[in-house]
């Protein structure tokens, strides 16, 4: 794809493209935002470095994609004051655990998963707290024939209680309800037209056409299959970094390597649509 407005940098074969040319402080025109959109649809996962934006400037480039999402499940106390589109993304020598460790696919327990996440980083260690990103178009492509066969049509199920129930200290969750949804194990992206292994490690229980033992041996090869270091690229973070993924045809693992040092920065959702699969 050609880019006239902007400056598009592939990061691996696969996945991942740097863009520069852009400060995301300033409205963008048509022009450069349909060409920041395509590079996005395009490369799965941008990475814009240098930017120094408030929150009403990155809520703002979020809309452009689309309606902004809420989480189900994030403590008040862990979103951005005046700001409940804006997430908290932090750690410290007090955490215990991080947002995103294992390789999943942001909230695909809601019936219509988010469309992508933009994540601006104001803090970052002096060394470590990289984030992977991968490729589920290069990990669907890779699959034989047969297999690929074998899972078209195929539907799974995602639960969001075994990620949040009991996870935010100080939250009580007792009787209360967190998403679940069943959703294509391959999906067709809406706006690109490929198909994309839809499956994570995250949030995914079980294959509904397939009988339990036969539903996790699969699901663990497909998640191992996930972890092919060919399908993935790694982003390391610089204050000021932004990292814009879309969450329909990626996985992200972010690496807590870094304790006892902090990291710190801002993410916004948008929403998405019902996830399906056209042969």
């Amino acid at each position: 794809m050609a880019y006239r407005a902007i400056d598009v940098r592939k990061v691996t074969p696969h996945i991942g493209a740097e863009i520069q040319g852009v400060d995301l402080a300033e409205p963008l025109d048509e022009p450069t935002f349909k060409q920041v959109h395509d590079a996005l649809i395009e490369h799965c996962v941008i990475f814009f470095r240098d930017q120094h934006i408030t929150a009403d400037q990155q809520k703002a480039f979020g809309r452009r994609f689309g309606e902004l999402h809420l989480h189900p499940a994030y403590p008040a106390r862990m979103l951005l004051k005046g700001h409940p589109e804006v997430m908290l993304i932090h750690a410290d020598e007090k955490s215990k655990r991080v947002a995103g460790e294992d390789w999943h696919s942001d909230v695909s327990c809601d019936a219509e998963p988010p469309m992508g996440s933009m994540l601006y980083m104001l803090e970052v260690p002096p060394v470590g707290g990289d984030t992977l990103f991968a490729s589920m178009y290069a990990a669907y492509d890779a699959l034989s024939d047969p297999m690929k066969r074998f899972l078209e049509g195929m539907t799974a199920i995602h639960d969001g209680n075994h990620v949040y129930r009991g996870r935010y200290e100080g939250v009580k969750d007792e009787g209360k309800t967190y998403p679940q949804a069943e959703h294509p194990v391959i999906r067709t992206h809406p706006e690109s037209g490929r198909k994309a292994l839809f499956v994570n490690r995250g949030f995914t229980t079980r294959i509904v056409q397939l009988e339990k033992a036969e539903s996790g041996a699969v699901l663990e090869m497909l998640y191992r299959h996930v972890e092919t270091p060919e399908f993935h690229c790694r982003f390391r973070w610089k204050p000021g970094s932004i990292a814009f993924w879309d969450n329909r045809c990626a996985q992200h693992h972010a690496l807590w390597d870094y304790y006892p040092n902090r990291r710190h920065g801002h993410r916004v959702t948008i929403k998405g649509d019902r996830p399906f699969y056209r042969p």
